[in-house]
């Protein structure tokens, strides 16, 4: 891009600005990045209205996994605001009856006290099968999940389980897309961003070798490469 341009993160969750640190300082060159806040609103509505409000008049939007939910939403309410788009280990589908089940059982458990274990459950989806044993991510994870707080949490659960649809939404994306995937992707199988890539005219596919749904602490140099292409073309 000869031009620069700001760029706006979001990520997934129970993800805060730590998810995109391997990866910000690389995108910098492009313009300024700001990571956006998530978790004070319980609707997808709610969520994309308030990063609007506090975005650049036309920005780079890049969701990771819950963050792509949200960048849907933010397609549907100003697409003419969005410059280019990055949808990062996510998916278009609504929730099925089962995942709203699942989530509202974890919303139940938060809501007991249970946040950290809760964060401990569902750590194994989240990376590559080799990085089980990864202490750091764990960490991690914790961290984040601690910065979104269990409040955050419940609202960011309550949001998804009433999400729409966004397939409907694939065919109206105009602008320069990236779709960003892991090999191994145990929470968002890489078929689903296979399906997003299909539906969006031009959208670019990478699917990221040994690489699980974090792709920004797993593989940060080939995220980062990923992302400065998708910014620089």
């Amino acid at each position: 891009m000869s031009d620069t341009i700001p760029v706006v993160l979001i990520p997934g969750l129970g993800g805060s600005p730590r998810i995109y640190a391997p990866v910000a300082d690389a995108l910098w060159r492009f313009g300024p990045v700001t990571v956006a806040n998530h978790v004070r609103d319980d609707s997808m509505g709610a969520i994309a209205r308030r990063i609007l409000s506090e975005a650049p008049p036309r920005f780079a939007l890049a969701g990771h996994s819950m963050g792509g939910y949200i960048a849907f939403e933010i397609m549907r309410q100003a697409p003419e605001r969005v410059a280019r788009l990055a949808l990062i280990n996510t998916q278009a589908h609504p929730d099925s009856d089962e995942a709203k089940a699942r989530r509202r059982a974890l919303v139940a458990r938060i809501e007991q006290g249970a946040f950290h274990a809760v964060l401990d459950d569902l750590f194994p989806g989240f990376v590559h099968p080799s990085r089980q044993g990864d202490t750091t991510l764990r960490r991690l994870v914790h961290d984040m999940g601690d910065d979104v707080t269990p409040q955050g949490f419940v609202r960011q659960l309550t949001a998804i389980v009433a999400r729409p649809d966004s397939r409907p939404t694939l065919a109206t994306i105009r602008c320069p897309t990236l779709v960003l995937t892991g090999d191994t992707d145990n929470t968002l199988s890489n078929r689903l961003s296979r399906e997003i890539a299909d539906g969006i005219a031009g959208a670019k596919l990478v699917v990221l070798a040994d690489c699980g749904h974090l792709p920004q602490p797993e593989k940060p140099r080939e995220t980062a490469a990923a992302l400065t292409d998708w910014l620089r073309n």
